[in-house]
């Protein structure tokens, strides 16, 4: 039996059009005006718009940072969970190997994490945390197994390589069209600073956005497309996050090269006056790169506006701040980098982006789903509401009102950075592959997930 979503507005990155949406099994199969609605199971969502399921490409569902806190609050269960709950039906998670593994070994303990435990669809970017001959024969059946993209680290001291192996690495993945995102801070800096501050008792959370400048970005940046240009290689930047940045994708783009550039709501949103937070609050905002200055905030919003930026993803890594945060109560560097994010990110962008006028909804659908589908190799099978692509919907009410909160949300950690934000709009209803799998926020059928194979066309 086929299900009729009869009476929305069914929107793309290009426009929007009146019409309904007929799904059988897994797929779209028909949309027009009054279509016929004998044999159907009929939701009526007039009034609502029918939306191609939201895609997060880049999440940390499992990671452990190695600095004693543990692992994240969330797993692939719960994190999942959070992220379909409120219409996000594809994550692209950063799979990262152990030193000494290999990519294989790494490529089947996520699958051991997300296979039966996934409650949207999942695929991967493949962290490179060092280069040798074993590791550079690997990129090739890598991307043969359906993961055509790969992450590497210019900071970090466990998971960076050198220049010398980024570039090398980029040649390898350039043979085969893979794509390759970076981030992007000095690490060498980086180290000097937080020593610097250590050694002066600086120890609070307001120095952690000091040991990473806007300047210490903005250097990696400007390097990382440098090494790019020689490589050939159309690569992205993950998590970008200054005006400085901006600016030197801008240059590098003048130069004729072709980059991708993801921001994250945290830095649309957020700020860095956080930091500064009473009881140690602070705390919860430590992420790299840090939360930015408000004139950095407006230029990522100018940046979403005019098309340079292209994706909006979330870099969720859910550490609890009893417990995990709170271990750097007496030295900001021991608090774990990152925060929660991969459930809110629809209501944050269309209540702070579309509602305010910065952005339309069609430009809210390229940078959360549509052009990250595209850019990924996702396309045309998710990404966008048409006959023959996956039935990935979800029913957006444009009128619903909400506030965000840590005693309601679903993703695992006990605090949420968006705390109190009111929000307007949120999915009514979400179908995953024609399944409805959550309903006003709440999960109605879980561990529906599966893996998504991806292929890059003319791979030679």
């Amino acid at each position: 039996m086929s299900i009729l979503l009869k009476g929305g507005t069914v929107v793309s990155a290009k426009g929007r059009r009146q019409v309904d949406v007929r799904i059988i099994d897994e797929k779209i199969v028909e949309m027009g005006t009054n279509l016929k609605a004998e044999g159907s199971i009929v939701e009526d969502v007039s009034g609502c718009f029918l939306l191609p399921g939201f895609i997060d490409a880049h999440t940390h569902l499992e990671l452990n940072n190695g600095k004693g806190s543990l692992g994240t609050a969330d797993d692939f269960y719960t994190g999942s969970k959070a992220a379909v709950a409120k219409g996000t039906t594809t994550v692209i998670d950063m799979a990262t190997p152990s030193k000494g593994s290999s990519l294989k070994d790494c490529l089947n303990a996520w699958n051991h994490l997300a296979n039966d435990n996934s409650s949207c669809d999942y695929t991967y970017h493949m962290s490179i945390i060092e280069w040798n001959p074993s590791i550079k024969a690997e990129i090739n059946e890598i991307i043969d197994a359906g993961i055509t993209s790969f992450k590497m680290y210019m900071a970090y001291d466990n998971l960076r390589t050198t220049d010398a192996e980024l570039y090398e690495a980029m040649r390898e993945i350039r043979k085969y069209q893979g794509m390759l995102g970076v981030h992007c801070e000095n690490g060498d800096m980086v180290n000097e600073m937080i020593a610097k501050f250590i050694e002066e008792r600086k120890l609070s959370p307001h120095y952690h956005p000091l040991t990473r400048p806007d300047s210490v970005e903005a250097e990696a940046v400007e390097r990382y497309l440098m090494i790019a240009e020689l490589a050939d290689l159309p690569v992205n930047i993950v998590h970008l996050s200054t005006k400085a940045s901006l600016e030197a994708v801008e240059r590098a783009r003048a130069r004729g090269q072709t980059v991708y550039v993801e921001t994250c709501p945290q830095y649309l949103v957020l700020d860095d006056h956080l930091y500064d937070g009473p009881d140690f609050e602070g705390a919860k905002y430590v992420c790299s790169p840090p939360l930015r200055s408000i004139d950095d905030q407006n230029a990522l919003w100018a940046g979403v506006m005019d098309g340079q930026i292209n994706t909006i993803s979330t870099d969720h890594c859910s550490f609890n701040f009893e417990g995990q945060k709170t271990i750097g109560k007496h030295d900001f560097s021991k608090i774990p980098n990152g925060m929660p994010g991969v459930e809110p990110r629809p209501e944050l962008i269309y209540t702070y982006g579309v509602t305010t006028g910065k952005i339309s909804l069609e430009r809210m659908i390229g940078l959360l789903s549509e052009d990250i589908a595209k850019q990924f190799s996702l396309y045309p099978q998710k990404g966008v509401i048409q006959s023959g692509s996956d039935a990935d919907i979800v029913v957006w009410d444009p009128e619903t009102i909400g506030v965000l909160s840590a005693t309601t949300q679903l993703q695992k950690a006990d605090y949420t950075p968006y705390e109190g934000m009111q929000t307007k709009g949120s999915a009514r209803s979400v179908y995953l592959r024609g399944q409805k799998v959550a309903e006003q926020g709440q999960v109605i059928q879980e561990k529906q997930g599966a893996f998504i194979y991806r292929t890059i066309k003319n791979k030679s």
